[in-house]
């Protein structure tokens, strides 16, 4: 909602209640009295001024509105300020439910609630009041905190998966950069100690052959040896393992920058937690250098203490140096350009993160960065457990105030019935649905039999608290807590399993109810008969049968209704998770592919030059020809420096790129993790190095399509060969049993003569045949 419509809003109310009063007493050819009139005004411009600002301060606004409405109903008439003191208030709780947390929201509508109940009994007791009126204002709070914090829980939702798509696509873009640094640092290494050590080697043997014959033959043996050695390390450049990166992970590099601080006389303390190499990853370790490297130039000498930690919805970054040690001199600290914090910040905000910086209560310093974490969902702050307990005073606070006067000024005037009205019992009874309603999630079957139970109560409070007005009123009321229930029961049927739900967090998670059909029939029953027992009660000329006919098609309708909400709005959910997965599998589909492409296109240039050059030197160097051995080992490493310049430019020509195969899974590993998924692939040592090409296809797309399915769980990819067939075995995949992805692994794999089994816990297994008809080795390669 936009500024403009935040100011719309109290203008509405403020018109409503012109309607209310004095509108329709001026209608009725009543004029109000100009004490009164100028009291309302008042009241009207306070809460109109407050509900402006209810998204910069939205406890302060509840404070001011619901005080000042307190304040203008002892003066003024009856229903002068009803429409401000309900939907203004109701305004205000839905603000807070969104913009604060759920405690903050809670508390407040409890402590609202729990202030006017007590106001009420202050002022006339227990048996004096007889009305719904303080219950239908409970529900009407409690219906904005509920929308509030809905629409929050969605917000936040929004906002996860829309970052979970901006990381996804970042790293699409980032991938076939890494892997071309990857090849060109590995590369590199080859040629800077394998074949520029053989040219060395062989250089000096014939340098020195008249006077030391015996070089020759080391050095031919060395030249041999370091061939072979070029072809494996080539061999795994080419194709790297697809388990664990055989490259630095995150941890050893921030490990490495410790302990690069450290052999520089710094006092270095480190927690560093295991972390995903991605945008995440990265910005934590220029957090780090950053931060150390300012320590360094500013306080040498100071114990330093660097935490990293990784979580579910946040990674914690934390450096803390204490103060310079007594004499120290900072010789580098006018070595800095200023710009270190704003880089810092700037580095925080594009992993979509925060970062805080600013002295210790000890005379140091600290770096704060509060990065995504496992689920990429919004940072929040944390609050501490202070200001909770200082939420908490207040609102006990503010609860009690009512009872001042009537325990000091207004102790004589306690009322001396012993009648306890229906709306106390009313309001008990709302109160037992809400918190019925809280364990909805933890326990379905629990919350909705203990609801069903409580609506059979109005009736029986009806009649215990004397209530004499609308009979159908407390009857509605049970019933918008079980349409709140089953619409939400609805919801989750329709919408499936959430990611947050795939990772069990209980021993015993909540499953459907089963059958659904009974969820409703149920409660169309418990409340067509505490309606008709309601009426009944009452007294009625209408007959036996037209009451229960007309409760039963009102419930009827009213869980229909909630059952249809709750079901449309389950599908929009699930809706919208399969687009947003659909683009996570096209952006990591994308990312392999151009990474894929990086690589055979390096890969062709190392086969066509390097080691076929590689090879003519181990010939000629088992031959014993030492010059033309050296010949060729500078014509190797020529044409691996040569290779290296075409790498570092990374133009990729025209022409289609080649699709991935069981050689990219390493490439599809790291875009997983890269976007917070926890994944590890296993290859046996029985699976061919060289599979049909059809096979080789199939099953790297099998394994993309499995491996997209998972969730927030950890997923295992195990592929073994054994009796000429290729089994790929997948845990921690719940959604590869779904029809569509189901349906999409069996063509691909009954296309080959496989087969595709389920198992328990998220376990897929399929079976692909390797004796096929042989393929065109032409054909195969350019697959390849």
């Amino acid at each position: 909602m936009n500024r403009t419509d935040d100011r719309l809003l109290p203008v509405l109310l403020i018109c409503a209640q012109a309607v209310v009063w004095p509108g329709a007493s001026l209608v009725r050819g009543t004029v109000p009295p100009t004490s009164a009139l100028f009291v309302a005004v008042l009241v009207a411009g306070v809460v109109t001024a407050a509900l402006a600002l209810r998204r910069v301060r939205p406890v302060a606004t509840l404070v001011v509105v619901a005080a000042a409405c307190a304040l203008g109903a002892g003066p003024l008439p009856a229903g002068a300020i009803a429409v401000l003191g309900t939907a203004g208030v109701a305004l205000v709780l839905f603000t807070v439910a969104t913009e604060r947390d759920g405690f903050t929201a809670v508390l407040c509508v409890v402590a609202l609630a729990a202030w006017q109940l007590l106001q009420g009994i202050s002022l006339h007791g227990l048996s004096d009041r007889d009305g719904l009126d303080l219950v239908l204002t409970g529900v009407l709070y409690a219906a904005a905190c509920g929308a509030g914090l809905l629409v929050r829980r969605r917000s936040r939702a929004r906002k996860a998966a829309e970052q979970l798509l901006k990381r996804a696509e970042s790293e699409r873009h980032r991938l076939p950069v890494v892997e071309r640094r990857r090849m060109e640092r590995e590369l590199h290494d080859v040629s800077a100690h394998h074949l520029t050590a053989v040219v060395v080697t062989a250089g000096a043997a014939l340098g020195l052959r008249e006077r030391r014959p015996e070089l020759t033959q080391e050095a031919l043996e060395f030249a041999i040896e370091t061939g072979n050695e070029v072809a494996r390390a080539l061999g795994a450049v080419r194709a790297p393992a697809p388990s664990r990166e055989t490259l630095p992970s995150p941890e050893e590099r921030l490990l490495g920058l410790v302990a690069g601080f450290r052999r520089l006389d710094h006092q270095m303390d480190c927690e560093i937690d295991s972390l995903p190499d991605g945008a995440v990853a990265d910005a934590a370790y220029g957090i780090v250098r950053e931060a150390l490297t300012n320590v360094a130039r500013h306080a040498p000498g100071a114990q330093t203490r660097v935490r990293v930690r990784y979580g579910d919805t946040r990674t914690h970054v934390v450096v803390t140096s204490a103060a310079p040690p007594a004499g120290a001199v900072a010789y580098g600290a006018g070595l800095g350009g200023g710009r270190g914090q704003g880089l810092l910040r700037s580095r925080a905000r594009e992993a979509g993160g925060t970062l805080t910086t600013g002295p210790t209560a000890e005379g140091g310093w600290e770096v704060r960065a509060v990065l995504p974490g496992r689920i990429a969902g919004p940072v929040e702050r944390s609050v501490p457990r202070s200001h909770r307990l200082a939420q908490l005073t207040v609102a006990v606070g503010l609860v009690v105030q009512p009872l001042l006067p009537a325990l000091v000024i207004r102790a004589e005037n306690a009322s001396s019935g012993t009648r306890v009205s229906a709306g106390v019992l009313f309001a008990l009874l709302a109160a037992a649905q809400a918190i019925a309603l809280l364990w909805l999630r933890r326990a379905p079957r629990a919350a909705l039999g203990v609801l069903f139970g409580l609506a059979l109560l109005w009736p029986v409070a009806m009649a215990a608290g004397e209530y004499t007005g609308q009979v159908a009123l407390p009857p509605a009321l049970s019933l918008l807590a079980t349409c709140a229930a089953l619409a939400a029961d609805a919801a989750r049927t329709a919408a499936g399993p959430s990611p947050a739900a795939e990772r069990p967090r209980v021993p015993l998670p909540a499953r459907p109810l089963r059958p659904r059909s009974a969820l409703p029939i149920a409660a169309v029953v418990a409340h067509a008969a505490a309606a008709s027992a309601a009426v009944l009660d009452r007294g009625t000329t209408v007959p036996v049968w037209a009451v229960v006919a007309s409760a039963t098609g009102a419930a009827s309708l009213a869980v229909g209704a909630a059952r249809w909400a709750g079901a449309l709005l389950g599908r929009d959910d699930r809706a919208d998770r399969g687009t947003r997965n659909e683009r996570l599998a096209a952006f990591t589909e994308e990312a392999v592919r151009d990474a894929w492409a990086e690589r055979r296109r390096i890969a062709a240039g190392l086969e066509s030059t390097v080691l076929s050059r590689t090879a003519d030197m181990v010939t000629e160097a088992e031959a014993g020809r030492l010059d033309v051995t050296a010949e060729r080992a500078r014509e190797a490493l020529a044409a691996m420096r040569a290779l290296l310049d075409t790498v570092r430019e990374g133009e990729n020509g025209p022409g289609l790129r080649p699709q991935p195969t069981l050689q990219a899974l390493d490439l599809l590993a790291h875009q997983l993790r890269a976007t917070g998924r926890d994944i590890d692939i296993r290859l046996t040592d029985r699976v061919p190095e060289r599979l049909p090409t059809a096979v080789d296809l199939a099953a790297y797309h099998a394994a993309e399509t499995v491996l997209a399915a998972g969730g927030a769980e950890p997923a295992v990819l195990e592929l073994d060969a054994d009796d000429g067939t290729l089994t790929l075995t997948a845990t921690g995949v719940p959604r590869a049993a779904d029809p569509a992805v189901s349906e999409r692994l069996t063509a691909r794999v009954s296309a080959l003569g496989g087969t595709l089994t389920t198992g328990p816990q998220g376990t897929v297994r399929l079976r692909l045949p390797l004796a096929l008809a042989p393929d065109n080795p032409d054909n195969e390669e350019r697959e390849r």
